[in-house]
């Protein structure tokens, strides 16, 4: 199984797909504190709710350093439910209408 079956997200890759200036953006909105954490089972990262999306990256901002690295730059449609904030175990990761 895949995630794209069961957490369906878009990503860029920020330095290969030229979005620094998405990645800064994103970090900092991150660093102003408008990012929430969250946890997806059992890890917790910053999560930045805009419009109909969450975005979010694997690595922390301040951990970053795009001169050595590549860094990869998700986001997914909200479910408008608890999935939003809290994945636990036994959620498919299926829309709830």
């Amino acid at each position: 199984m895949t995630y794209r079956q069961t957490w369906p997200h878009e990503y860029v890759v920020v330095k290969k797909d030229g979005q620094e200036k998405l990645f800064a953006a994103f970090c900092e909105r991150i660093n102003r504190g408008e990012g929430v954490e969250c946890r997806f089972f059992h890890q917790k990262r910053k999560y930045l709710f805009l419009g109909d999306y969450t975005y979010w990256m694997m690595t922390d901002c301040s951990a970053i350093d795009l001169e050595k690295s590549d860094e990869v730059l998700n986001r997914a449609l909200l479910y408008r439910d608890r999935r939003d904030f809290v994945i636990k175990a036994g959620d498919t990761g299926k829309r709830t209408t």
